[in-house]
């Protein structure tokens, strides 16, 4: 979303191509693999062990619920309050946030925040991990470029440094505990809707079910909206805001991506809580950071001001 899945290990950026050992390299691209894809060819089991039955309501219920909850892990845990640093929290929503942002499978809260920052550090330019623009703007090579963006990179041996992008997180005892923690709840977050479905279907059609709708289709919903950011707002939508890169406000996506998308205003203000700034645009993430303030549970949250969106550029 202005969120990125992190390669799932991590590799010196810095370091020569080809300086990881081999046998790192092919776990590192066989792991993600199995993320990216895995999602998809679990349906194939499914529909010809399901074929003439419908999807049930407890699927569709439960997956909607854990697409909700990991969700605003991300935007508002990794990214609006670990990444950006928007506002301060409790201890107890932190690791909250962080533990649920993890149960989005996008990689470990540290390697996420090292490479949003790094995006932001070198957005469209040399350096970014995921520009669409590497390879030009126009035709084949600008969808060489979105396709790289998208997913293509998470391939690439070049996972930013936590040392130098987020020293903060390794020096955070609790973050770097949750962080170690990640495989552990990678699977938690495909056991739960597993143990669900079985407990309340009696069978193992029903976990298998509620596995593959709330589990695997869950998850990768949330994979796609969130390269979706990484891709298509930094090529298409509108830019009312000046920023140094390309990044574009896309509205369609902003219920999905829980107000991610308004991506031009959020590179504009990195720090804001609300990235859906103007009127009219929605933002779920900002909305619940209003109501963890209220509760006393946020504080010295970052937001907008007006003088910075009164008199916004002319739309693209």
């Amino acid at each position: 979303m202005s969120a990125v899945v992190a390669p799932l290990v991590a590799t010196d950026p810095f370091a020569p191509s080809g300086s990881a050992p081999a046998a790192v390299l092919w776990r590192q691209k066989l792991l993600t693999l199995v993320i990216v894809i895995g999602p998809a060819l679990a349906l194939v089991p499914v529909v010809a062990l399901l074929w003439g039955h419908a999807v049930t309501l407890t699927d569709i219920v439960m997956g909607l619920v854990l697409y909700v909850i990991t969700g605003f892990g991300v935007t508002v845990g990794f990214h609006r309050l670990f990444t950006h640093r928007s506002f301060k929290s409790a201890r107890l929503l932190k690791i909250a946030l962080a533990f649920l942002g993890s149960m989005a499978v996008e990689g470990s809260v540290t390697s996420w925040v090292a490479t949003h920052r790094r995006h932001h550090m070198y957005s469209d330019g040399a350096g970014d991990p995921h520009s669409p623009h590497r390879y030009g703007d126009r035709g084949i090579n600008l969808l060489r470029g979105l396709a790289f963006s998208h997913v293509g990179w998470l391939f690439v041996s070049d996972a930013s440094s936590a040392e130098r992008y987020a020293p903060d997180m390794l020096r955070d005892s609790d973050l770097r505990r949750i962080g170690k923690l990640f495989p552990v709840l990678a699977l938690l977050s495909l056991a739960v809707p597993f143990a669900i479905g079985y407990s309340l279907a009696g069978t193992w059609v029903g976990a298998l079910s509620a596995l593959v709708w709330a589990g695997a289709v869950r998850m990768a919903l949330l994979h796609h909206v969130t390269w979706s950011v990484n891709s298509i707002c930094h090529v298409f939508g509108r830019r009312p805001l000046e920023s140094k890169d390309r990044s574009t406000n896309v509205w369609v996506l902003s219920v999905l991506s829980f107000g991610e998308s308004w991506h031009n205003i959020h590179h504009a203000h990195p720090s804001w809580a609300r990235h859906g700034a103007l009127r009219g645009m929605v933002d779920p993430s900002a909305r619940l950071i209003r109501v963890f303030e209220r509760l006393g549970w946020a504080r010295m949250v970052r937001w907008p001001e007006r003088a910075a969106v009164a008199t916004p550029l002319p739309s693209a």
